[in-house]
């Protein structure tokens, strides 16, 4: 694509949808459309009232012309009339051989026929044989300045650009509200959309206010009650443990004590997302070594487990919140793992330098990877691609979800694609001395 059509197709399709240009094009054709039956209804009514009574008015007015010019006509009265009125006048006859505007070229300048009484031409023949034939005058140039059409379209132009602001000044109320619905859309109930004028536009903004605080309250019962329930379920879950280890070894215990932890990871990984979510959590950023970190969180939890590391060395520290990201390479790797356990090569855990000084963390698995029409949604809370969630297939669809909110959290964002063959979850850091303190 031409690098000027671009930006240009992008404005087209702005003028498109915009409601405002939209007016702007509805009063200017409504003005135009206003204008032309005008103009043309006021032509109607004129040539309809000169063919009723203003051409008889006109032939006895010709007449008593005529009959002042004289037999034969006199050419120094016909020019006297010419310089008085606004007519042209066409003498012709066996003596005298004369015109008004010899230089003309319009249909009116045009001698007709004898029989030809229509239009604007009047024709009166002399006893002597001499044809007079009297027409309107063209205009001249200087009754026509150059400078009142050009007036007319600025004027124009200026009454188009003051509707424009005019219809731009009735719905910035519509820009607000829209600024305010992405806001929403993100969970950024904080800031509550202006509310201008008292018109049905404003109405609109409170109404849209109080839906969003009605959304946010909602939101933080639904937070609230799932972190009373997940602390409720912790003690439950301990003693069940506990309980649990008394049991004589047996396949059974085996299995229960494995379903119990499952189900306090679970308990953990709604906390830390509810907290995460909505912003109560504070990270206790510290200078970290990242490198260190993925040794020791893949030697602490996948201890056998066939994963690789790629590690660049000497990267620089980094303001970390170190019980987080732990908590994210964690399930990322779990999600590797889990979604490529019959692959040819394990998953890969990479660290990258980059140019500006920042590192980034990429976990890779080879397995078969995602439809990429669902790669955006991977990140989502309890999205799975088997909806089945049977045990055999993994958890509950929480792994990334918690890595994505690492990520938001850390400033960062979490990037997912498609690496062919398997899936490529990275985020980046960035290196900012400033906040190792924080």
């Amino acid at each position: 694509m031409n690098p000027w059509s671009r930006p240009w197709h992008q404005a087209r399709q702005r003028v498109k949808h915009s409601l405002k240009w939209k007016l702007v094009r509805l009063f200017l054709l409504l003005a135009i459309g206003t204008t032309v039956i005008f103009l043309v209804g006021m032509k109607e009514i004129v040539r309809l009232g000169w063919q009723g009574w203003g051409r008889p008015l006109l032939a006895d007015y010709v007449t008593l012309l005529a009959a002042d010019i004289g037999t034969p006509p006199d050419v120094e009265r016909a020019k006297a009339l010419v310089a008085r009125l606004p007519i042209s006048l066409h003498i012709d006859g066996p003596q005298v051989q004369w015109d008004s505007h010899p230089q003309r070229s319009a249909p009116w300048q045009r001698v007709p026929s004898p029989g030809n009484q229509e239009g604007m031409v009047h024709i009166r023949t002399l006893a002597d044989g001499h044809r007079l034939v009297f027409g309107l005058a063209p205009p001249s140039p200087a009754a026509h300045p150059k400078w009142v059409g050009w007036g007319t379209l600025s004027l124009l132009l200026a009454i188009t650009w003051i509707a424009f602001r005019h219809v731009r000044h009735l719905l910035r109320p519509l820009d607000d509200i829209r600024a305010g619905a992405i806001r929403f859309g993100r969970g950024e109930f904080d800031d509550a959309i202006p509310v201008r004028r008292d018109d049905e536009l404003g109405e609109l903004a409170r109404q849209v206010n109080t839906m969003a605080q009605e959304i946010r309250a909602m939101l933080d019962a639904k937070r609230g009650l799932l972190l009373a329930i997940s602390h409720e379920l912790r003690s439950p879950l301990t003693r069940a443990r506990v309980n649990a280890e008394l049991v004589d070894d047996s396949p059974e215990r085996s299995a229960l004590l494995r379903d119990l932890a499952e189900m306090r990871d679970l308990v953990s990984d709604l906390l830390e997302s509810e907290r995460l979510a909505s912003g109560h959590a504070a990270l206790q950023r510290e200078p970290t070594d990242l490198n260190a970190l993925v040794v020791d969180t893949l030697a602490t939890h996948f201890a056998g487990q066939p994963v690789e590391q790629q590690l660049a060395p000497a990267l620089p520290m980094l303001a970390l919140d170190r019980v987080r990201v732990r908590l994210l390479l964690r399930n990322a790797v779990d999600n590797a793992l889990r979604h490529a356990a019959d692959a040819t090569r394990p998953p890969v855990v990479s660290t990258r330098l980059g140019d500006d000084g920042s590192v980034t963390l990429s976990v890779r698995d080879h397995g078969p990877g995602v439809p990429p029409e669902q790669l955006a949604q991977l990140s989502e809370a309890f999205y799975r691609l088997d909806r089945s969630r049977q045990r055999t297939t993994g958890g509950v669809g929480l792994g990334l979800y918690l890595c994505r909110l690492v990520a938001q959290a850390h400033g960062s964002a979490l990037q997912i694609r498609a690496a062919e063959p398997g899936l490529e979850v990275s985020v980046r850091f960035d290196s900012t001395p400033s906040d190792a303190g924080a």
